[in-house]
């Protein structure tokens, strides 16, 4: 029988460590090993909330979302008005998993350039022979904050869209890879959309989740307003590197779901498109365009990530249902009548939820 799992420190990240003796074929399989790295894998996910609530005050239910998307594999759309800590969350979740961290001010003058890289002309002093030298951008990071990602024209936003998707960047005829684990957050404001480009479907549909964030409680507020307005020297520790989120990552995709998840994963995917066999009438009356086969598969990632971060190894309906909204919220597009009722996509995956049975 294999020794119990432990968490043990390696630099400043914990780390489960395989034994000596356990060869690459064990490790390749999900196992007992495996299975005791997730049921224990709960107390490094309250580690990483003490860590980050040193600075970040509430907001739990969104740093789930981030830290689910992250060891999904996916990318977040954080959408807020100003002054919610959405820069500051992201600053901060980097810090704590101890990752690189670039942050892009997306703006009406910023070209693809200037985030992919660009070649620069060099000449050697010895020979005096000139060549192209390629600089990488700030997209050649861990976790990549594109700030106000709609603030930029098409062209600039669709240079995202490889990097996202390949997990590398073209640039010069030449193909680089990013470095792993690669993670896009962006920002939107719901608010203020005078000199926006709003992000096409083929890019809303790159991102895993579109996390909504809220003002605050008034304990929060109050919290905040206190921890902000008085000088406080207070540093959050890191928990897991890139080798732990990597190891995450490749466990996460183990975990196995059974068919009446995955079938009701499918079921919701596909009952938001008008006009199918079996669509709910709401639907058609409420959409022209639903979810695609994206949305079945990041429900199914999004319900493992949440079992994953509780240790639980069996994945339900229920974890299904806690990720629908951040999953489906950007891949439905109301119409005339909808907006004209006041209905937007959150209450129509409400009701949705309410309509779809779970099988079997």
């Amino acid at each position: 029988m294999q020794p119990p799992v432990d968490f043990v420190k390696t630099g400043d990240c914990l780390l489960a460590q395989p034994t000596s003796g356990e060869s690459a074929a064990a490790t390749a399989r999900p196992g007992e090993r495996e299975t005791q790295f997730i049921e224990k894998f709960s107390q490094v996910k309250q580690q990483l909330l003490h860590e980050l609530h040193k600075v970040i005050i509430g907001q739990d239910q969104v740093v789930e979302l981030l830290l689910a998307s992250l060891f999904a594999r996916g990318h977040c759309l954080v959408v807020g008005v100003p002054g919610l800590a959405k820069t500051l969350m992201i600053a901060t979740l980097a810090r704590v998993l101890k990752l690189k961290f670039n942050r892009i001010q997306f703006t009406p003058d910023l070209m693809p350039a200037d985030i992919t890289g660009t070649d620069v002309l060099e000449e050697d002093q010895a020979t005096g022979q000139r060549s192209f030298r390629f600089v990488k951008g700030p997209v050649f990071s861990n976790i990549v904050l594109a700030d106000e990602i709609n603030r930029t024209p098409p062209k600039t936003q669709a240079a995202l869209l490889q990097a996202m998707q390949e997990y590398q960047v073209t640039a010069g005829g030449n193909t680089f890879a990013l470095d792993a684990p690669f993670f896009v957050l962006a920002t939107q404001n719901p608010v203020e959309q005078e000199g926006t480009y709003p992000l096409p479907e083929a890019q809303l549909d790159r991102f895993m989740f579109m996390v909504n964030i809220g003002y605050p409680s008034r304990k929060e507020e109050s919290a905040i307003v206190r921890k902000t307005t008085m000088d406080q020297d207070i540093e959050p520790q890191p928990v897991l590197g890139a080798t732990d989120i990597i190891h995450v990552q490749k466990i996460l995709r183990k975990l196995p779901v059974s068919d009446h998840v995955v079938d009701y994963a499918v079921n919701l995917a596909r009952a938001t498109r008008p006009k199918e066999a079996g669509t709910p009438s709401f639907i058609n009356d409420w959409l022209t365009w639903g979810a695609g086969p994206r949305a079945a598969q990041y429900l199914v990632l999004g319900a493992k990530a949440k079992a994953v971060l509780s240790g639980r190894l069996n994945v339900s309906c229920d974890d299904i249902r806690s990720v629908a909204k951040p999953v489906l919220r950007h891949r439905l597009f109301t119409n005339f009548n909808a907006d004209a009722e006041g209905i937007g996509p959150d209450q129509i995956i409400d009701k949705l939820l309410e309509t779809v049975p779970e099988s079997g």
